[in-house]
């Protein structure tokens, strides 16, 4: 089965001048509902320098959703010396078109995503200026270029401080309460360190960590595999036999993808023995959840997500169908794998339900957040506690993933395995995926990182703030513009008195 017409109807290019005029409407709309609302608010933040340098108030790591999300929110609060970072190349930051693979997005189309409540400011607002309100009604899903095209208008409309090209090599904090950014081009050619009061890692569902492939993969020459978030080339499939490790949307996503690039043949290695069918988180999402699951209980909190881990989130039915339309396309329910041997640039895969002959596996494995195995974290890694540090789990519920969380307080900040440290890694804030345990599901995906990014932005504020009291004090003892010139009123006592000694 194909993916209904209507999910891409959208996404056919429209009238450019229609397109263009309908854009620039949006965008006096917006500019108006910013005005009507005093946003952005006027700069407050005083400038602080070291050596002459100008010193960020935040460094944002990462463009993505969360980034720009952050940036944005940020920018609405009045903290505007702050920057965003990401090694990609404009346009290009996050997963959308880089190792995302599917048609559409997962998530339903009415979501108001990176909005900040502003209703100018969303997906649906940016489609039917360009489109119309029937091609909106007629849209299964939105495309998943699409989304991008629209982050990127995000960015622009907004005016948002992004740097590209740009890696974070390594954070570091210093004895005077700022944090040290070493960042590097993309090619390597040119380095630069940047000094910040608060960091923002948005590093999205990569986290802390990074991919995860199982022991047995390290092994593999790596002409032989790739992991689902790498950059992999599907041409080069066609014609060959490729296996999908794992039940993920993504699993189902890069098996399409494969097939559709011609290959032989695909096998789907599935360790359960029934795909998972229900999302469970699904069925209680609200405001309530949104906005409750940080002020739970650190044992009904790791109840919540022990369970949506354990019951797994299905991938789409459009996803499964992408694959199954395929008759070369072959699920290997309960096979996990058991061993891989290599000879002449081929792969046998054992399994329990049997041995299977391979040219290219691709282990869509998901993610760890293993803060040490970071380069540009080794200096804060062995500091930051973790929820195991602290936290027994409760009896029969283990989780390894959930046990290396790090252990944020209601900032998204860090804290400190040994007290000295606390200060400074209290405003080196985790938004992203990492962030789940303790904050829930709102920095990273669509449907709470509005929410996500405005808890984030009012808490840097309110540190800023406190953190320069002595100098918002000073200015308040020096503020003297007089509302009243002293011509508005008489004194009735004194003119009384006036009168009363007059010859």
């Amino acid at each position: 089965m194909s993916t209904p017409a209507a999910t891409l109807a959208g996404h056919t290019e429209p009238d450019a001048s229609k397109a263009l005029e309908g854009l620039e409407k949006l965008e006096a709309r917006l500019r108006d509902d910013l005005a009507w609302l005093e946003l952005p608010a006027p700069a407050w933040v005083p400038a602080r320098h070291v050596d002459t340098q100008r010193v960020l108030d935040v460094a944002i790591i990462g463009g993505g959703m969360a980034g720009l999300t952050a940036s944005a929110e940020l920018r609405l609060l009045g903290i505007d010396n702050h920057r965003v970072f990401d090694q990609a190349a404009e346009g290009q930051e996050g997963p959308w078109v880089t190792y995302a693979r599917m048609q559409t997005l997962r998530s339903p189309k009415q979501l108001t995503g990176p909005a900040l409540r502003l209703p100018a400011l969303t997906f649906r607002a940016w489609f039917e200026a360009q489109f119309g309100r029937e091609r909106w009604d007629a849209l299964y899903k939105i495309p998943r270029s699409q989304w991008m095209d629209y982050l990127r208008w995000y960015r622009r409309v907004l005016a948002l401080p992004i740097r590209n090209d740009a890696r974070i090599a390594r954070i570091e904090t210093r004895d005077d309460g700022l944090i040290e950014l070493d960042v590097v081009s993309s090619n390597k050619t040119s380095s630069e360190r940047v000094l910040a009061r608060h960091v923002v890692l948005a590093t999205g569902r990569e986290g802390l960590g990074g991919p995860y492939v199982p022991e047995l993969a390290h092994a593999l020459p790596a002409s032989l595999y790739a992991h689902s978030s790498d950059a992999i080339d599907f041409a080069a499939l066609r014609g060959r036999r490729v296996g999908v490790v794992g039940a993920s949307a993504s699993a189902f996503d890069n098996a399409a993808s494969a097939l559709e690039a011609g290959a032989a043949s695909v096998d789907l290695f599935i360790r359960r023995a029934e795909l998972p069918r229900i999302n469970k988180l699904t069925g209680i999402g609200s405001p309530g959840l949104v906005h409750g699951f940080l002020h739970l209980s650190d044992e009904w909190k790791w109840r919540f997500l022990h369970y949506a881990a354990q019951s797994q989130t299905p991938p789409p039915r459009d996803s499964v169908l992408r694959v199954s339309r395929y008759e070369h396309a072959r699920f290997h329910l309960g096979s996990p794998l058991k061993n891989i041997t290599v000879q002449d640039n081929e792969m046998r895969v054992d399994t329990p339900k049997g041995t299977y002959d391979l040219d290219y596996l691709i282990f869509a494995t998901g993610f760890h957040s293993e803060l040490d195995t970071r380069a540009e974290f080794a200096a804060i890694a062995p500091h930051v506690r973790r929820w195991r540090d602290r936290f027994a789990h409760p009896e029969g519920l283990p989780n390894e993933e959930l046990a290396s969380s790090p252990d944020l307080d209601r900032n998204f900040a860090f804290q400190s395995r040994e007290p000295r440290y606390s200060d400074a890694l209290s405003r080196i804030h985790c938004f992203n995926h990492a962030a789940s345990l303790t904050h829930g599901k709102v920095a990273g995906d669509i449907p709470a990182i509005s929410d996500g990014a405005q808890r984030l932005a009012r808490a840097i504020a309110a540190m800023l703030f406190d953190a320069d009291r002595e100098r918002h004090y000073a200015a308040l003892l020096a503020f003297d513009t007089a509302e009243l010139a002293g011509d508005e009123w008489t004194d009735a006592d004194a003119t009384d008195l006036a009168a009363s000694v007059t010859p």
